[in-house]
């Protein structure tokens, strides 16, 4: 998949004041029927569909019986436009949590192994996210809500701050890595049309004689399962992330 877009190319100030609510413009008269909220939903629907190619100023004013122009009155452009699509998605289910809560916290694993699940999850629901480079985030309330969450779940294990943001980091950078790879295969069955078994059965007489031939003893050698969809690669390799980072939060817990 390749990347299409990048968050914050457009009017990164306006992005912010219709992201924070200051910059839907009030019209008189009756309320419009067209609003930002059903724009920024149509264009969701519609690159969880199709992709986020499709999504147009022109396609989503079809979509939602307006004219172009009318969406011009709620949002700038195509690339404010993907900023308001991805802040809302990456608020789905996360809020930051209520000051003083009387819940006891999960702990610092927990928290970080829901928001690894969570985030998989919402690339496996829109996979149109992996298209867009988001190395300049813009900022908005889903982005800053699910940072704070993840925040208070982690802010207790004696890492500095600089520390605390680089396991965000690392953390999405695994998931967005496994979860390419899911959305990859099935994109290669929808493009080609050819099943998976299909493809690896195609391959096996020459891997037969291949693997007999003596050249590869530790590649024949492994079991059927190796290569099985039994095995749950991704929270294999969760956990030894978060095994890793255990060692580091004892070590700064214990001073």
């Amino acid at each position: 998949m390749t990347t299409t877009e990048s968050s914050g190319s457009g009017d990164v100030s306006r992005s912010m004041e219709l992201l924070w609510g200051t910059g839907e413009r009030a019209t008189r008269g009756p309320k419009p029927g067209l609003t930002l909220d059903r724009i920024v939903t149509a264009a969701i629907e519609l690159a969880d569909a199709e992709g986020l190619v499709a999504v147009s100023m022109r396609r989503l004013s079809t979509e939602l019986g307006a004219g172009t122009m009318s969406l011009y009155r709620h949002v700038p452009g195509r690339a404010e436009l993907v900023d308001l699509m991805l802040d809302r998605v990456q608020g789905e289910g996360a809020q930051a949590p209520e000051p003083d809560t009387a819940e006891p916290a999960p702990g610092w694993r927990k928290t970080v192994e829901k928001a690894a699940r969570d985030e998989l999850a919402l690339y496996q629901a829109h996979p149109w996210l992996l298209s867009v480079n988001q190395t300049r985030p813009v900022l908005g309330p889903g982005a800053v809500g699910g940072m704070e969450s993840m925040l208070a779940g982690i802010k207790d294990t004696g890492l500095s701050d600089p520390e605390l943001i680089s396991v965000i980091i690392m953390v999405s950078g695994y998931v967005s890595g496994v979860a390419r790879t899911q959305v990859h295969a099935v994109e290669v069955q929808q493009v080609t049309g050819i099943s998976d078994d299909e493809f690896w059965r195609a391959q096996e007489p020459m891997l037969s004689t291949v693997m007999t031939s003596g050249r590869y003893p530790l590649m024949a050698a492994l079991s059927p399962e190796a290569f099985g969809p039994d095995f749950d690669h991704f929270e294999f390799g969760l956990q030894r992330l978060l095994d890793g980072l255990e060692v580091l939060v004892e070590q700064r817990t214990k001073r």
